[in-house]
């Protein structure tokens, strides 16, 4: 193991701030595997899944077992993980921009295109290659003028160059969840079945420049471009696992999910050894256009009649609000047939206010399909 410190901009002086990341396995391994918690900073799970997955990861290669190289970066936001409010955690939004630490990644698209057509050949591995040469390239050329952006680039550039990327996150109050693309799933399909997920949601591009697709629609846009003319294969895939409620915080839960992860390398070959057999998918994979947020028509006191993980019909009560002083009892219902996945933790709901989240089949929504 190789313990990587990777220092941010510092807003102000005496206040110096450091990205840490592992490295396991074979530097000149074929395939690469990036790994974060935590983005979210105050979404712990995925935290105690990458430290778990640290353990685990160094055994192995001490036992010669890692046949990819694989980064480990169990603490993705150390701003966002020191921004407390009266003792509240706040590590959704950077306070300086107001920015969600999840949006806004750099776009090199054009960077990277710029010439590109002259170094394309016929052959798909020397097309990726360069290309991520000129990925790396246009990324280290970016300017980084606040501790945001500093963040945003360290973490593009440690896994600009990663076959697979896997995002840790979780939700207030949830069961297993990921979100992917759909040229992504049948790599992500096994790792689906391990982690047990009760919804997966497939988007290209779900807007606001999350960091899973920072790096894929790079990929789509260049297939976009040359792919008719030279074969451009997926530099990158990626996912974000959403690894239950913000409360799921135990070493069984984390040891349970690290399995998941591993038995999903092993199939893909990149640890020695047998996988398991896969299991049943939980729930089939839908379109992130057929997911429906619920909001609360007015504010008042949340009480929910459905729990996560159950498959709920249209019409189907999942929650009211009701309104103490007036007596106005408000039903919130699900908009179509699906899986509700996630709630809020909030039991005072503002007017408009998501109170929860239902996987759908009906695809409806179009551009910007992501929670602020």
């Amino acid at each position: 193991m190789q313990h990587r410190t990777h220092p941010l901009l510092s807003p102000v002086p005496g206040t110096q701030r450091s990205l840490e990341s592992f490295h396991f396995g074979p530097a000149e391994a074929e395939k690469r595997v990036y790994i974060q918690g935590s983005l979210h900073a105050d979404e712990l799970p995925g935290m105690l899944v990458a430290w778990t997955l640290k353990q685990r990861l160094k055994a192995l290669e001490e036992a010669g077992q890692l046949k990819a190289h694989v980064i480990v970066v169990p603490v993705a936001n150390p701003i966002g993980l020191d921004q407390q409010l009266m003792d509240i955690p706040l590590g959704r939004y950077d306070f300086e921009s107001v920015s969600n630490f999840n949006r806004g990644y750099r776009d090199v698209t054009d960077t990277v295109a710029e010439g590109l057509e002259s170094a394309l050949t016929q052959d798909a591995e020397h097309n990726r290659a360069e290309i991520r040469r000129r990925f790396i390239a246009a990324l280290d050329a970016q300017p980084a003028t606040t501790a945001y952006a500093s963040l945003h680039l360290t973490q593009q550039r440690l896994a600009c160059d990663a076959d697979f990327i896997l995002d840790l996150h979780c939700d207030f109050h949830a069961v297993e969840h990921l979100y992917t693309t759909p040229a992504a799933w049948p790599d992500f399909e096994p790792l689906a079945r391990y982690f047990g997920a009760k919804a997966s949601m497939l988007a290209t591009d779900s807007g606001g420049g999350s960091f899973d697709e920072c790096f894929t629609l790079v990929w789509e846009q260049l297939r976009e471009r040359f792919g008719n003319r030279y074969p451009i294969p997926y530099g990158s895939q990626s996912i974000t696992l959403e690894l239950r409620g913000q409360q799921d915080v135990a070493r069984d839960i984390a040891e349970r999910d690290a399995d998941a992860i591993l038995d999903w390398m092993r199939y893909h070959a990149l640890i020695d050894g047998e996988a398991p057999p896969l299991p049943a998918l939980a729930y089939p994979a839908t379109e992130l256009a057929a997911m429906d947020f619920l909001r609360a028509p007015a504010g008042g006191v949340v009480v929910f009649h459905r729990t996560p993980g159950e498959e709920v019909k249209s019409g189907d009560l999942i929650a009211e609000i009701i309104d103490p002083i007036s007596d106005a009892v408000h039903p919130v219902r699900a908009e179509q047939d699906g899986m509700f996945y996630a709630r809020t933790q909030r039991r005072m709901a503002t007017a408009g206010m998501i109170v929860a989240d239902v996987a759908g089949h009906h695809a409806h929504r179009s551009g910007y399909l992501l929670a602020p």
